[in-house]
């Protein structure tokens, strides 16, 4: 099936990049696999983050297929383009055909991004992940590989305005070794050391981060435990289930 809609969208995002300067440090990109299926496993700090998840891919000459909300395909705008792209509807109410989509997907050879915090992380460090990155890695017999993204959070994250327009904001993305699901007993083994290797990408990609905040007023984008002012991990876990209690059944 001929790609009539991604290779457009990547183009403009390019170019939105050059407009506002971003300074984009990609590395371990040459973990993706030039062929056959692989899971992406990215931590998740931005409403921007598959964008930028997918750069990592790009070196590999990878389209990834996110598994995204149902809503986004919904909208009069994203809705379209999600569909042209052909990334994987997730329908809560439903996720055993998303799930079964996503391995499907893997199994004919392409690659998946997912998010496995599931939602965004409010204190900027890895939460407790779902399994259901390495159970379908299993099951298609593919390797995931481990992303770490850092500094798209200054861009638009929750509980913040929106600065699309932000410039010279630096972006790290950090693509880890594959991890080989023969390699390990079960999902819930894989799923810990999962973790364990996002969390070690994402805090050297917050240590190594070029850039500091220019005023304390600014130090909301920076972790509690690095001295910033984002909730800490127990303070974050609270709001989430504050907006759980909240949303409407």
């Amino acid at each position: 099936m001929p790609e009539l809609v991604y290779p457009p969208v990547i183009a403009a995002a390019k170019t939105m990049f050059r407009v506002l300067d971003l300074r984009l440090t990609v590395e371990g990109d040459h973990h993706v696999p030039r062929t056959g299926g692989a899971v992406l496993a990215s931590n998740h700090v931005s409403y921007l983050d598959f964008i930028f998840c997918g750069l990592g891919a790009l070196e590999s000459r990878r389209l990834v297929r996110f598994m995204a909300k149902e809503s986004v395909f919904r909208h009069r705008v994203s809705g379209p383009l999600m569909r042209g792209m052909r990334h994987i509807p997730v329908d809560r109410r439903a996720g055993a055909d998303s799930y079964a989509a996503a391995v499907a997907a893997l199994r004919s050879g392409e690659v998946v991004g997912v998010f496995p915090e599931a939602t965004i992380s409010r204190s900027f460090t890895v939460k407790e992940l779902k399994s259901g990155a390495t159970r379908m890695a299993r099951e298609a017999q593919v390797p995931v590989l481990p992303v770490a993204l850092w500094g798209t959070q200054r861009l638009w994250t929750k509980g913040r305005p929106r600065t699309l327009t932000r410039r010279h904001t630096p972006i790290t993305i950090l693509v880890g070794e594959p991890m080989d699901p023969s390699g390990y007993p079960d999902p819930a083994t894989m799923t810990e050391e999962l973790r364990t290797r996002l969390s070690a990408l994402v805090d050297r990609a917050q240590r190594e981060y070029p850039d500091q905040p220019a005023a304390p007023a600014d130090r909301w984008w920076l972790p509690a435990h690095l001295g910033g002012s984002a909730p800490t991990p127990q303070e974050a876990a609270a709001l989430d289930a504050a907006d759980r209690r909240s949303a409407p059944r």
